[in-house]
């Protein structure tokens, strides 16, 4: 892991966390926090039933966190209307 997070990565990487399509290897490419660092700073950062929500969705099926468990047609970390990762804003049409 890189040094201490600011506010705004400490968002982004909960924000990318919740998001069922974006995988822990899309967080540990961007922020060098692997799967077990995310977790304990969901943990810290969440409110106890939050984080007891969260963990058992990353686990059901219904998320796709874990590459193993993708379908293979889905070959990349972000949206494709999303810009390079420069404030992770979606792009103007």
């Amino acid at each position: 892991m890189q040094g201490p997070l600011d506010a705004q990565q400490l968002d982004r990487i909960i924000e990318m966390a919740w998001e069922d399509r974006t995988p822990f290897e899309a967080i540990d490419y961007q922020f060098g926090l692997k799967e077990k660092d995310v977790i304990k700073l969901m943990r810290s950062h969440l409110k106890r039933s939050s984080f007891n929500l969260w963990r058992k969705r990353v686990n059901s099926g219904v998320s796709q966190k874990h590459l193993k468990k993708r379908s293979t047609e889905i070959n990349r970390f972000k949206c494709s209307r999303q810009r390079a990762i420069s404030g992770n804003k979606i792009s103007k049409r």
